[in-house]
């Protein structure tokens, strides 16, 4: 099957407009407007999220920025995880900080939606890759765009493209937006019972009471294959309430000694030792193991599997479990000490009136992520045939 006239342009030229802060920390206030990270760029989702994030006054906004993102511009980190691009919504309730640029595509030079689906893509976001500079914090900056070669087919198929990927990433944005509610109504009815409710007479005890923190195993670097049927799960796939499966490294054979509960299964919680401690997401795929620096919380009943999610996902468990990390240069949660942490114990009763409301939202989320799983996997089978020619559409 012949391909599509391809050419390739530089990424620089198909530019209408760079928003390049300068390089330093922006001053924040107690309120005002959103000022969004890195950390909120993923490319999970089609526009940023809200993640720990800071503010600043109205001064700041105005004085100190050199220009600020538009509705439909596109939001590339260059620094840290580079590459990593979203869509800027319809209402701009946000400021973008340093390590990242808001760019604007040349609509008489490529369709802004396509450039999106393309910096997307598996194979551009590995040129990106293997530009970038920076042992310890990758950089891929501003001025290194015109080496990143970008495949413009002709303008028609341009536009198929970029509406298929933006199709399907407008479904996945809203599964994802239902599952955020879904997990705040769980939490909601956690807080109703748990806090608000709660009785005096409840027993205090130890996490360990109720919940096991089962820590993975420490595979050897000899062990990680290219490719092959297992799975790892280190700290960068554990994000706050979802698995990043993006990149992932491979085992060749299962070792000697690793327990079976490493075997992960459909609905398992994991949880984040190093780094940004404290992350918690459920598990809605097979045959993945579970490497170290990350636990899997076993509910000791389990019907209290809900009530042990919701508690490991609020934010006030977060900031308990960074005051119990310990560490300098990164911080490291024990699950000993965290096993030791104490907790009220609500009566079996109420536990199991929660399970009975809370399990149904949960099982939803995970139905919702293998859904997100099935979209996100056509999409992005579809989208490099497209770009290359090897799968041709009637226009």
């Amino acid at each position: 099957m012949s391909e599509w006239n391809i050419i390739f342009k530089p990424f620089s030229e198909l530019l209408s407009n760079v928003v390049d802060n300068r390089g330093k920390t922006c001053p924040t206030a107690p309120s005002g407007l959103a000022l969004i990270a890195t950390n909120c760029i993923k490319n999970d989702n089609l526009y940023p999220v809200y993640e720990n994030v800071r503010y600043i006054s109205d001064e700041t906004y105005k004085t100190w920025f050199r220009g600020h993102p538009l509705t439909g511009d596109l939001i590339f980190v260059t620094k840290g995880t580079p590459g990593r691009v979203c869509l800027v919504p319809s209402k701009v309730d946000f400021c973008i900080a340093q390590d990242m640029v808001a760019i604007r595509a040349d609509n008489k030079k490529v369709n802004p939606k396509y450039l999106f689906a393309a910096l997307r893509s598996a194979e551009i976001q590995g040129e990106i890759e293997n530009l970038h500079v920076g042992s310890l914090i990758p950089h891929f900056k501003k001025g290194d765009f015109d080496k990143l070669q970008i495949p413009l087919p002709e303008r028609e198929l341009q536009e198929y493209i970029g509406e298929q990927y933006f199709t399907f990433s407008i479904k996945i944005d809203l599964l994802h937006r239902q599952n955020k509610t879904l997990e705040g109504m769980a939490e909601a009815l956690w807080r109703k019972m748990f806090v608000e409710e709660a009785k005096e007479t409840w027993i205090t005890a130890s996490v360990k009471d109720m919940i096991n923190i089962l820590s993975g195993f420490a595979f050897k670097s000899s062990d990680f294959v290219d490719s092959g049927k297992y799975r790892l799960i280190t700290i960068k796939n554990v994000q706050d309430g979802y698995l990043d499966l993006s990149k992932t490294d491979y085992l060749g054979v299962i070792p000697e000694g690793m327990p079976d509960y490493c075997f992960l299964q459909n609905g398992d919680i994991l949880l984040s030792l190093t780094g940004n401690v404290g992350r918690c997401c459920l598990v809605n795929e097979e045959d993945l193991l579970l490497n170290q620096r990350v636990a899997k919380l076993q509910a000791r009943n389990v019907r209290d599997s809900a009530f042990t999610y919701i508690m490991f996902r609020k934010k006030t468990m977060r900031s308990i479990l960074e005051e119990l990390a310990k560490g300098t240069a990164q911080a490291n949660l024990s699950p000993v000490e965290t096993a030791k942490y104490k907790i009220q114990i609500p009566p079996q009763d109420l536990l199991e009136n929660y399970s009975a409301e809370a399990t149904p939202l949960i099982k939803k989320v995970l139905n919702n992520f293998n859904h997100i799983r099935t979209l996100s996997r056509l999409r992005d089978t579809l989208l490099p045939k497209l770009m290359s020619g090897e799968v041709r559409m009637k226009l």
